[in-house]
């Protein structure tokens, strides 16, 4: 299906179109042999409460986004490498069906679909773009994924010290290496993470202790390696070793029946309805 489609006028215009959707607040997206093969509207956990999410899957990347008029305007545009992708089934829950894990090395998060037949064909189509991609690239799967955040509304509680309650004067903060929802006394250190931001990030006081120690281990290693060999060959040098979610209460979110996507007559590819 890819290669018959790449580089065709109706994927061609596919693409044009949800770009033109995602307007000037999106990244273009048109890329040799890159093929949009399906969308549809997932429900994302976000911090604050879940919310319906436009997903598009392409060939390489997963685009989701804001959804201000449905099929017209979307915003707050998100792009994965799908290289970087892994995916995790998770058991139903009282408020969520369908669910499973996207995790990247940047972000991780939880996602449902509508029904279980939605959530199989999302899952298929991943799985096999992914196997595709790191066949094609011969990468490895990502070995440490960014852990999800865990719900404001999961714990009423300091999830570290078990003893601050949230109110309304008592804010909850997030630890951006374990995901849980900590009090402001136990989250006050900061940490650089590049594979994360390129600026420290709040963690909470376990986290902290265990990265400074990483990183002392990490530089003990490092002293105890013997001085590189500079090469006498010419020219030779040896080698050196956030979605935060915006609160869409504001928005007037409108679900026209009737509006058309595409408005080419030709069907495409998308794996449900």
């Amino acid at each position: 299906m890819v290669d018959h489609l790449a580089n065709t006028e109706i994927n061609s215009q596919r693409i044009a179109a949800v770009e033109n959707c995602f307007g000037a607040s999106g990244q273009p997206l048109a890329l040799p042999g890159r093929v949009l093969l399906g969308e549809g509207i997932l429900t994302k956990e976000c911090r604050k409460k879940p919310k319906p999410r436009i997903f598009f899957l392409f060939n390489d990347i997963l685009v989701y986004g804001s959804i201000i008029i449905n099929k017209r305007k979307y915003n707050s545009q998100h792009i994965i490498p799908l290289e970087d992708v892994t995916l995790e089934m998770l058991p139903d829950t009282l408020q969520m069906k369908n669910r499973w894990m996207i995790k990247t090395s940047k972000k991780s998060f939880v996602v449902s679909a509508a029904s279980l037949t939605e959530r199989k064909e999302w899952i298929s189509h991943l799985e096999e773009c992914i196997k595709h991609l790191l066949t094609k690239t011969g990468r490895q799967p990502c070995r440490e994924p960014a852990a999800p955040w865990i719900p404001d509304k999961a714990t009423d509680i300091c999830m570290r010290c078990t003893q601050t309650k949230f109110s309304t004067l008592t804010r909850r903060h997030h630890c951006r290496k374990c995901g849980f929802v900590v009090c402001a006394d136990c989250s006050r250190q900061r940490f650089l993470m590049p594979r994360l931001s390129p600026k420290p990030l709040r963690v909470c006081n376990l986290c902290y202790r265990q990265l400074l120690a990483e990183k002392k281990k990490e530089a003990e290693a490092d002293r105890r390696q013997p001085e590189p060999i500079h090469s006498a060959i010419q020219g030779y040098e040896p080698s050196s070793g956030d979605d935060s979610d915006r609160s869409d209460d504001e928005k007037a979110e409108q679900w026209p029946a009737d509006t058309e996507f595409y408005t080419s007559q030709v069907s495409w590819s998308s794996f449900h309805s």
